[in-house]
Order: structure tokens, then sequence, then C-alpha cells
């Protein structure tokens, strides 16, 4: 058992009130992150703000966030490169949540 899927689906077998809070962690402490300095690029702290978490998604509400994210192209032809801000929030969670898994199928 090394995948989280295998990991969630022993914890599931084991109770789904159980994995659903586990799940919920990972949401909620996604969204910490991004609240954070650093967590969300600040220019005017719009996109920030515009962070939304509802127990199970987390994301960002201005329309340009996505533009922040992977990059977008300038008026002038240019290419502003992504910051890939959610991604590393979301790369970071990843072994959080492994070690959560675990350590819930251990009590």
């Amino acid at each position: 058992m090394e995948g989280t899927a295998a990991l969630e689906q022993e914890l599931q077998k084991k109770s789904e009130l159980d994995l659903t809070n586990v799940q919920k962690k990972q949401m909620r402490d996604i969204y910490t992150r991004g609240q954070q300095p650093g967590g969300t690029p600040v220019d005017t702290s719009e996109l920030r703000i515009s962070m939304s978490y509802t127990g199970e998604e987390v994301g960002y509400i201005k329309d340009y966030g996505p533009h922040v994210e992977f990059g977008h192209r300038l008026r002038n032809g240019l290419f502003l490169p992504g910051q890939f801000f959610f991604k590393s929030n979301v790369d970071t969670q990843k072994e959080i949540y492994k070690q959560d898994l675990k350590n819930k199928l251990k009590e």
C-alpha cells in the first residue's frame, strides 16, 4: 500500500467520515497557506481576497487568476510567465495529505 489512492481506499473501508474529514483538512490547509504572505501573488490584494474555501473546494474567484498562475501574453507581444502559486501550494499539500491518510489509518 504505497500510493495515495490505495491509502484513500483503505481509509474509506474503515470510515467514510474519517476520509471526508481528512480531505476537508487538506482544503483548509491549502486555503490557509494561500492566505499567508507568499501564498498568493499580491499587487492590489484582490486575488488573495478572492480565494474561497467551501470545505470541499478551494480556488480563486477573480477571472485573471489563471493568467497569473499559468502566464499570459502582454499587449506588446511578450509573454509573462506564470507564477504557479496554486500548483506550488497543492504540491506542498500532497505529502501532507499522504501522511494524514497514514496517520488516520493508524487510529
